[in-house]
């Protein structure tokens, strides 16, 4: 049996706003619109489909596995766009980076207050 994961609905307060915000962000295409939703498509054909909510969320959290040099790329623009960035989730390393498992991973906001998070290994990879 093969489960993978499809979509996932992320709440915004303004969906392209905070799609538009991912798609920069991570070097990804533009959104598209599907149904009342804002779909982000990652390269591993699973969608971050944003939808605008009038109500208060809980923010969540969103971990991308990216190469050394697509880290580079999306540490640039989160530098460029002078994000505050931590190198543990708890933000008690602001500015840094971090090298779990002998990569590089940094987290960082989204418009919406969602934690973002790129790393170059995955968790409990060694290294």
């Amino acid at each position: 049996m093969t489960v993978r994961l499809n979509h996932t609905i992320v709440p915004a307060k303004n969906k392209k706003v905070s799609a538009t915000f991912m798609t920069e962000i991570l070097g990804l295409p533009a959104p598209q619109p599907f149904g009342h939703f804002l779909a982000v498509r990652l390269d591993n054909d699973v969608t971050l489909d944003f939808m605008e909510s009038a109500e208060d969320f809980r923010p969540q959290h969103f971990a991308f596995l990216v190469s050394e040099a697509e880290f580079d790329e999306i540490f640039g623009r989160i530098r460029e766009r002078q994000l505050p960035y931590w190198a543990d989730p708890q933000a008690q390393h602001p500015g840094e980076i971090n090298h779990h498992d002998g990569g590089r991973g940094v987290y960082f906001p989204d418009p919406d207050g969602h934690y973002l998070e790129i790393i170059t290994r995955p968790y409990g990879s060694g290294g």
